[in-house]
């Protein structure tokens, strides 16, 4: 008769050897996703905007995504906020990473804007208004389109000319 089967120290012998390699590869690969600044920049902004789009729906108030091109950021606030409340909200602004910039902001219909600051309107009706930031990291850049009815954020990982009259003839794509 024999037994078949794994003994005790041939499953340990396993386990170990499988918690060594997770040793040596999870820090590589959690560097590689949490280290890249362009990423989470981009992922931010997105989470930034579900925010305010849940925020605005259940408040039934319009919230401001608020770029500062100049100095790579952005900051939130509703409309009906004061000026003096403003001024303190825009005090503690959320700065991207070093080197991430916003090359440009663009409208449709709208010259594609460099300098100075941009603002994304989100509905109390579930809307948002539409526009493209691209973001830019050393030689890498990211296209963040919002589009004013779909529900989420598209990002596209390179410089995209998009163009808000062709999506809308090929259905948002």
């Amino acid at each position: 008769m024999t037994n078949r089967g794994y003994t005790l120290i041939e499953l340990s012998v396993v386990v170990l050897l499988i918690g060594m390699m997770l040793l040596i590869a999870v820090p590589r690969v959690r560097d590689a996703v949490l280290a890249d600044d362009l990423k989470t920049a981009t992922r931010r902004l997105v989470g930034a905007s579900r925010e305010l789009k849940n925020e605005a729906i259940r408040e039934q108030v319009d919230y401001l995504l608020h770029l500062d091109l100049a100095h790579p950021g952005f900051w939130v606030y509703s409309a009906d906020t004061t000026p003096e409340k403003l001024a303190e909200i825009r005090k503690k602004a959320s700065p991207f990473a070093e080197g991430v910039k916003i090359t440009d902001f663009i409208r449709p219909g709208e010259e594609k804007q460099t300098e100075g600051d941009a603002e994304i309107r989100f509905h109390r009706q579930g809307y948002v208004d539409p526009a493209v930031i691209h973001l830019k990291k050393d030689d890498r850049e990211f296209t963040v389109v919002f589009q004013p009815f779909l529900d989420t954020v598209t990002v596209y990982e390179q410089y995209v000319d998009y163009n808000f009259a062709e999506a809308a003839r090929s259905g948002g794509r």
